[in-house]
């Protein structure tokens, strides 16, 4: 009998692992893939190695600092500031056709852009950060309310808002075509407030500090051991049943799988139906990523950004697209630009240049296709993703020398996730509970995005649900 049982091994089920090990629960996590991370994986192609989702770690505070996400999930998790080895961003750019505004992990400079190229409404942009400062995380009751009603009555200035809401809704929204004003207030904080940083070796730096930390304290990690349904009674999880027919019993049950998928691992035919409160189903948002390998660095082609938010228009569309992609908006990202020394002199770089960008994408238009045409839609999107992006930053296609292309349909692979949904369900269970008594979620559909954000969704449902008894 375990104390806990934890269905998925990406960041926010090893987090509430580690969390629950270091008071000697006995603690089994379960992931049907044969490697850990979810959304936050890794793959090898060709003797190089490529992370599935990473851009970049927000929240990022650096050494020493004693407040926010990032230094509160070190302490809850014994882990040092070097065990991560964060290297903060070099610079970011939302590149509109009309307007662009730059920004670091200095709030101060992102107010300074905004008094520049919109001096009119500096004060508004002043009071809507004062608005998201004061907050507070634990609201339930205004988490939910209109983000875009509110940032636009605030700034007053339509072009302002579509800039703003751009970043964030990218890095962290389920929504279509608005936020939540919670998940507004918390991307906000940690993309500008924060900001973004790297490990130089990427991810997997970070899940195998996770893993060995989490085996070290006696945890149990299975892969390739997927879950296909409870078996329930007097309203509780009595045991969870693997795809072979396994049996593991365990006195809570903790899922990061995602709502709509834990909820059909319940069997109705037991008495116990899945709560179906929530009726506006699972996220649709998925994305296509085209990867490129160049034979230097970035900045050797006049390319310092380390994240570019682009979009064709001064409208931001966010929304699922007819279409295999949509080109209108995108994101391009260069792990090569992040501040990996103390100075230019004493700079490590990546083996290669990389240049990652990201698309919006329809998961269902994706999976229809057979086998030959898929492998031919990667790489005729490849192509018309690239296109799209050397509209904003220097072309640097005549210096790729390998590519390779993330689909829905390896996000699914990955995540398991309807929809391939990248940021999970629209809607958020904040407590992490379930209509079964000793069944909670963690991960995306409790509230928490982002690899820090994962892991404090991991801390705080262990620390709530099953740290008590």
């Amino acid at each position: 009998m375990y104390d806990t049982i934890i269905i998925g091994a990406g960041m926010s089920g090893l987090a509430a692992g580690i969390r629950l090990a270091h008071y000697n629960k006995r603690v089994c996590i379960l992931e049907r893939h044969y490697t850990i991370g979810g959304l936050n994986s890794f793959y090898r192609l060709r003797g190089r190695d490529y992370d599935v989702g990473l851009h970049a770690v927000t929240n990022f505070t650096p050494k020493g600092a004693k407040k926010g996400p990032l230094a509160r999930l070190l302490r809850q998790l014994r882990f040092r500031w070097e065990d991560f080895s964060l290297a903060p961003q070099i610079g970011s750019t939302i590149a509109f056709p009309d307007a662009r505004l730059r920004f670091t992990n200095d709030m101060a400079y992102l107010t300074s852009q905004v008094a520049e190229v919109f001096p009119a409404k500096v004060d508004n942009f002043r009071k809507l950060t004062s608005m998201i400062v004061d907050y507070d995380d634990l609201d339930e009751e205004n988490f939910a309310l209109s983000a875009r009603d509110i940032v636009e009555e605030t700034i007053d200035e339509p072009l302002l808002s579509e800039m703003i809401f751009c970043p964030l809704m990218w890095y962290g929204n389920a929504r279509e075509h608005d936020m939540d004003w919670g998940q507004f207030c918390i991307m906000f904080r940690s993309i500008f407030m924060e900001g973004f940083a790297r490990p130089l070796a990427g991810v997997r730096l970070i899940l195998k500090q996770m893993v060995r930390r989490f085996r070290e304290l006696g945890g149990e990690l299975k892969l390739r051991h997927g879950v296909d349904r409870f078996q329930m009674e007097d309203g509780r999880v009595q045991s969870v049943v693997l795809d072979d027919g396994t049996e593991l019993a365990g006195r809570h049950v903790l899922s990061s799988a995602g709502w709509y998928e834990t909820m059909r691992m319940c069997d109705s035919n037991q008495g116990d139906a899945p709560d179906k409160t929530q009726d506006n189903g699972p996220g649709r948002m998925s994305f296509v990523e085209s990867i490129s390998v160049l034979d230097r660095q970035p900045r050797e082609i006049g390319h310092q950004d380390t994240i570019v938010f682009f979009n064709d228009s001064d409208t931001f569309h966010w929304q699922r697209c007819e279409a295999l992609c949509d080109l209108r908006t995108g994101v391009i990202c260069s792990p090569n630009n992040f501040l990996y020394g103390d100075s230019d002199e004493d700079q490590p770089h990546l083996a290669d240049g990389v240049m990652r960008v990201t698309a919006i994408a329809n998961y269902d238009r994706w999976m229809e296709l057979d086998e030959q045409q898929y492998a031919l839609e990667k790489h005729r999107w490849y192509d018309r993703i690239t296109d799209a992006a050397v509209r904003v930053v220097p072309d640097y296609r005549r210096h790729v020398i390998d590519t390779d292309t993330v689909t829905p349909k390896t996000i699914r692979r990955f995540t398991w996730h309807d929809n391939g949904a990248v940021y999970g369900a629209p809607d958020k269970r904040l407590d992490g509970t379930t209509h079964l008594e000793n069944l909670f979620i963690c991960g995306t559909d409790q509230g928490y995005v982002g690899i820090v954000g994962s892991i404090m969704s991991g801390i705080a449902m262990a620390n709530k649900h099953l740290l008590g008894d």
